[in-house]
């Protein structure tokens, strides 16, 4: 009777035992850390998703999924409420999506942020900040699932009438005549090989049209300095063309001296020369009327009316001089 008691108190303890050790374990074990919580709304299926499953902001662990509930005032919404520390840098553009790891299938909430409001986002137990989940990779492939397989057969349909009966003669004709061209081709290495075998020697003459080309660059430019020193002797202070406008200007002033003095002068004799010829013409005339006045001298000039010996004229007999 002793030996069941003892054995009785034995499992007793050993239950006791056993009981506290795993509510130390819980104990110990416990997240103690605070936590600031924030709701996820979404309409969009979270499949793989289940509470305490991690949180992480841009891959760094920063908090884990407290509930997954629907959302009491709007009808199909769904609302993830996570605990995340309070380093993480929450603002109002940050977003959340579904991450998978692996091929598990399980499902973590990755939180991210574009920048656009980079203003911080407070939240408390009490007035809980919403973010919003957007659709993963997963999500999108999902929705645009069938337009990728409308896509698909509209591919497949246009490959099948691309493969037709019809069209498969005219490619076999395609590539006969790719065949016949590719050996058209492969004759042309044996028909260039003589303009190859010219190409040194053309060469040649290139360098030479090149260095002809040299020396009559060369050669020009000689001719261009041997210009440029022609003009400057042209253009100095004493050169040629100083000299003919030193000449020009003394032949002006030698055409002004003829124009003001000379000429003037020219025109007095000539007029002195004409009076005289008149003089003489007069006087050969009166010669030829009377040459005896080269004896006896010049006849007497008549007088004229209030001089003496002047004779009115008649009416028959008009006035004569007196002897």
């Amino acid at each position: 009777m002793e030996n069941k008691s003892h054995a009785l108190i034995t499992g007793c303890f050993t239950v006791l035992l056993l009981i506290a050790t795993i509510w130390g374990a819980i104990w110990f074990n416990r997240d103690r850390a605070e936590r600031i919580p924030y709701l996820l709304s979404t309409s969009q299926a979270i499949s793989g998703l289940n509470p305490q499953a991690p949180v992480r902001f841009r891959g760094l662990m920063v908090g884990r999924v407290k509930t997954i509930a629907f959302d009491p005032e709007k009808r199909g919404q769904i609302l993830v409420e996570i605990h995340v520390s309070p380093e993480t840098p929450i603002t109002h553009s940050t977003f959340a999506t579904l991450g998978y790891q692996g091929v598990t299938g399980i499902a973590f909430v990755q939180l991210d942020d574009d920048g656009k409001q980079p203003q911080p986002l407070t939240s408390s137990a009490s007035n809980m900040a919403r973010l919003p989940l957007r659709p993963g990779l997963l999500a999108q492939l999902e929705q645009n699932a069938k337009q990728i397989l409308g896509q698909s057969e509209e591919l497949t349909r246009r490959a099948n009438a691309l493969l037709a009966l019809s069209n498969q003669q005219k490619i076999f004709d395609t590539l006969d005549k790719f065949g016949k061209a590719a050996d058209k081709f492969s004759t042309l290495p044996d028909q260039l090989q003589p303009t190859l075998a010219r190409l040194p020697a053309l060469a040649e003459k290139a360098q030479n049209s090149l260095q002809a080309v040299d020396t009559l660059a060369h050669d020009a430019s000689k001719l261009a300095n041997t210009l440029n020193q022609t003009a400057q002797n042209l253009q100095a202070k004493d050169g040629t063309l100083a000299k003919i406008n030193q000449g020009v200007t003394q032949f002006t002033g030698l055409a002004n001296e003829v124009e003001q003095e000379t000429l003037p002068r020219i025109q007095a004799l000539s007029e002195d020369a004409r009076g005289t010829m008149r003089v003489f013409n007069k006087s050969l005339n009166t010669f030829n009327e009377r040459p005896q006045s080269l004896i006896f001298g010049a006849a007497p000039i008549a007088p004229g009316p209030g001089e003496t010996g002047f004779v009115a004229p008649s009416a028959g007999n008009p006035a004569s001089p007196q002897p």
